[in-house]
């Protein structure tokens, strides 16, 4: 039984408490310290601060233009974390992410041995941009290095740095020459994020500041042993019975299989959710309860993270595309059902 398996864990230390209370406190610190080159975007910073204290991965969408380079670059030096931005495109190999062996002579015994060059992927935080853009192949070798976070290349095994996140980004107008992400790969995407214009007055603050000589700093809030500190607190958050059971009920609502699953979901999709959107709603909702100040995580904090958790992991069938309908107006309608069958 989960919850068993919840009851199980052994309390938080006063130093893990005292930690996690710093994050409470840091949460605004962060806000401001990323505010100081990114313009609003309060939920999207959200999102990527939740999925990186989960050891989770995130897909960005969003039209060219909204700052999501300069975000991520922002938040790996608020988080004090190394960066690097890999340029996904055709012709990118394999290699030119993970890295290759090349051969060196030693100049004193003038004997050939081969040498293993780092690629991109071996910094903290990796942005993939545009990684529908690149062929599977090289797709793949990036997503098995967020799974397993380690490169094997040749007979040899590398492990990647630690903490190791990779937030990619998609155009969602341009498709023409793209390889979209197959299911079973936006699977291992914790949150897929979306990217929204600002609003008017955001958009005269960044014209102010871009047209100008504005030029801000960024500091770091934590070390990167604070931050994996903090991620192993997030999985010691206690969770009750009852948002357990939300929260699986709302995913497998989902699934067209399911018996009582929702009629919407019978008309609309292919495919539902699978065990990971689960797993991944309980850890969002745990570091989300930890970012608002409580060591407890409630199913107000599932809700909030419904969407991005879900919305990827859904298949639509012909009816809802050609009802022009999106993955979140069909999670709307599933959470309603769901919250009203909870007990009173």
């Amino acid at each position: 039984m989960p919850n068993a398996a919840a009851q199980s864990l052994p309390e938080p230390t006063p130093d893990e408490l005292a930690l996690a209370e710093k994050l409470a406190q840091a949460r605004d610190v962060l806000a401001a310290e990323v505010h100081k080159l990114i313009v609003g975007q309060d939920e999207v910073i959200e999102q990527l601060l939740l999925a990186i204290f989960c050891r989770g991965h995130c897909l960005m969408v969003g039209v060219p233009g909204l700052a999501k380079t300069a975000l991520v670059n922002t938040l790996g030096k608020a988080l004090n974390l190394k960066f690097a931005r890999i340029q996904f495109t055709p012709d990118l190999m394999p290699s030119d992410i993970t890295g290759t062996d090349i051969i060196q002579e030693d100049s004193a015994t003038g004997r050939r041995q081969t040498e293993f060059l780092p690629g991109p992927v071996f910094h903290n935080l990796v942005l993939a941009d545009e990684i529908n853009r690149t062929p599977p192949k090289t797709q793949a070798a990036l997503l098995e290095s967020m799974q397993e976070h380690r490169v094997t290349v040749g007979s040899k095994t590398y492990k990647l740095p630690e903490p190791f996140f990779v937030l990619a980004t998609q155009n969602p107008i341009e498709q023409e020459g793209t390889y979209p992400l197959p299911e079973a790969q936006l699977d291992r995407f914790m949150f897929l994020v979306k990217v929204g214009y600002p609003s008017r007055e955001e958009e005269i603050t960044v014209m102010r500041r871009t047209t100008s000589a504005y030029d801000a700093k960024v500091s770091p809030v934590f070390t990167g042993q604070e931050l994996l500190g903090l991620q192993e607190i997030v999985r010691k958050v206690p969770v009750a019975d009852h948002v357990y059971s939300f929260a699986v009920d709302l995913v497998r609502t989902t699934r067209v299989s399911e018996g009582y699953c929702a009629p919407e979901v019978k008309r609309w999709l292919d495919w539902g959710a699978g065990p990971r959107a689960s797993q991944y709603l309980l850890l969002g909702a745990k570091a989300r309860a930890l970012l608002h100040g409580r060591f407890h995580a409630t199913i107000e904090d599932i809700v909030a993270i419904a969407k991005p958790v879900i919305r990827h992991r859904l298949v639509l069938n012909f009816a809802a595309e050609s009802e022009g309908l999106t993955t979140d107006t069909i999670i709307e309608r599933v959470l309603e059902s769901t919250l009203a069958a909870q007990p009173k």
